[in-house]
């Protein structure tokens, strides 16, 4: 009996081992055999360097899909997405790093260097010259990680590493690698030119992991079909090391990006199942949404359930953080069904819930975007609403003998009309007002300080971050003339307003503020 178990085991391994070789024979004859390694190479080592073209193609792309975010439209960003070049320097590192090809990294790199400055500085002139700088949708869509834009660029990675393996349809797949890639690029020149740090950071974050997996898929998929070291020239083991320490490094923030994917997920998970047994088998959670950007953390839900079964939010928030761990707020809508309410009742509470607040929310969106369109003089499509962050923006029209006094005053009516929303109405580019002393003061009277205020409101409007104030000095003298002691208390009132104040030459009796010129505030 012994005898025998051992010859089956015995004959159980070697059939094991034939079948790994069948295997082995199959995909070198079938798949390796089949590509043609030499030509593959020389066509990544032809388009993934720098070239004039490649710039020019990368810069124009880079203004369309700014452009697009900016007017917050789709097809205008696809558009961009149909001339990017971009997925070839992309993939000529992930090719290089499977064949241990220094040299070529080395091209790749400048060249996806070269086009991403080239991008973001182009993006940002593009912005700080444009009048339209408030954060729509499509900018905000575009400023954190999540598992579906890891999807789209590891996906977009594996087509367009075959399509230049097997010489098949490498333009589309290129459109499906920019779509990863030159947006997140253009949101980080938007948020340069705004200075708005989280979004910069956001987009950048989300450019660096795409563009890690889009590497290091191509990378992936490269070795399968048999590109390796062998097919490239010898390398020096000092190269060598550098490669692998190029992989190691790009690996990091993948693994970072991906951890907090993950926790996220999990945290989802969790609250999720949390909430489910606390209401019960007969209860549905059927909205959930966890923001995690908001300190603490805010969780909103809506839960189905038996009457009998209602909970108090104060006591599931307390009892959730504690497990989670964290600080959280818990925002629960609890629609309660009376005893006996079958599936049939349940199943129409809950459709009921999921179209009465849609249709009520799109009534008064679409409301709040006739206020707006009525005070900015423009039609209602050109009203910008970023739902996520209840803000709502237009460019006003500019109207005969309108002051920025006009505009504040418009705004604050469409304000006062728009409950919790934040509404900002964007002057045409008009006059800063005129902020007078009366004689001999050297005190903002009220009039004084409202059109200072004005000022300011404008700057930030047309996201200026400093302006010039006549008579100002860098360092206040020790017996400072009238109009020294003037531009200081202007300069006050402009720093508690985080608006930066330069010296500019004094103007007599009446100060009248500008952006200081050739200073790039915008």
């Amino acid at each position: 009996m012994a005898d025998m178990d051992l010859g089956g085991t015995i004959s159980s391994s070697v059939h094991g081992r034939l079948d790994r070789m069948a295997l082995y024979r199959w995909w070198r004859l079938r798949l390796v055999g089949s590509v043609e390694h030499e030509k593959v190479i020389g066509k990544i080592v032809e388009e993934s360097g720098w070239s004039p073209r490649y710039l020019f193609m990368t810069i124009m792309s880079a203004g369309i899909a700014v452009l697009g975010l900016l007017l917050s439209s789709p097809a205008v960003v696809i558009g961009a997405m149909l001339i990017s070049p971009l997925m070839n320097p992309i993939l000529g590192l992930g090719f290089s790093l499977a064949l241990f090809d220094f040299s070529e990294m080395r091209r790749a790199l400048i060249a996806l260097a070269a086009g991403s400055a080239c991008a973001v500085s182009f993006t940002a002139l593009i912005v700080a010259l444009s009048p339209l700088q408030a954060p729509t949708a499509e900018i905000i869509a575009r400023t954190r990680p999540n598992l579906f834009d890891l999807g789209v660029a590891l996906f977009a990675a594996l087509a367009g590493t075959f399509a230049i393996i097997r010489g098949k349809g490498g333009t589309i797949v290129g459109v499906a690698i920019a779509t990863a890639l030159m947006p997140p690029l253009a949101v980080v020149g938007y948020g340069l030119a705004t200075w708005n740090l989280p979004v910069l950071w956001g987009a950048l974050a989300l450019f660096v992991t795409n563009f890690v997996t889009i590497a290091l898929s191509a990378t992936v998929m490269a070795r399968f079909y048999g590109f390796g070291h062998f097919l490239s020239s010898q390398q020096s083991w000092a190269q060598t090391i550098v490669l692998i320490m190029v992989f190691v490094v790009m690996a990091v923030p993948l693994a970072l990006s991906l951890k907090r994917i993950a926790t996220e997920a999990l945290t989802v998970t969790q609250v999720r199942t949390f909430l489910a047994d606390r209401f019960g088998n007969s209860a549905r959670v059927t909205q959930l949404d966890v923001e995690f950007d908001a300190e603490p953390i805010a969780i909103r839900s809506v839960i189905i359930a038996p009457r009998a079964r209602a909970r108090k939010t104060l006591a599931l928030q307390t009892e959730l953080s504690r497990q989670l761990g964290m600080p959280l707020r818990l925002q629960l809508d609890q629609v309660l069904l009376e005893l006996g309410a079958g599936a049939l009742e349940a199943q129409r509470e809950e459709l009921r819930q999921a179209s009465t607040p849609a249709a009520a929310e799109s009534a008064r969106i679409a409301a709040l975007a006739q206020i707006i369109s009525l005070a900015a003089g423009v039609p209602a499509e050109a009203v910008t609403v970023d739902r996520d962050h209840r803000r709502a923006s237009a460019l006003a029209t500019p109207l005969a003998g309108a002051t920025v006094a006009t505009y504040h005053m418009l705004e604050q009516r469409a304000r006062s009309q728009a409950g919790d929303w934040d509404i900002a109405i964007i002057p045409p580019q008009v006059d800063f007002p005129q902020i007078s002393f009366a004689d001999g003061a050297d005190e903002l009277d009220p009039a004084a300080r409202e059109s200072t205020l004005e000022s300011v409101w404008a700057a930030h409007r047309w996201n200026i971050r400093a302006l010039a104030v006549p008579g100002l000095t860098a360092d206040l003298p020790a017996a400072p003339s009238l109009a020294e002691r003037r531009a200081a208390a202007i300069a006050t009132i402009l720093r508690e307003n985080n608006i930066r104040a330069v010296p500019a030459r004094p103007a007599g009796q009446f100060f009248r503020l500008a952006p200081p010129v050739g200073d790039g505030a915008r």
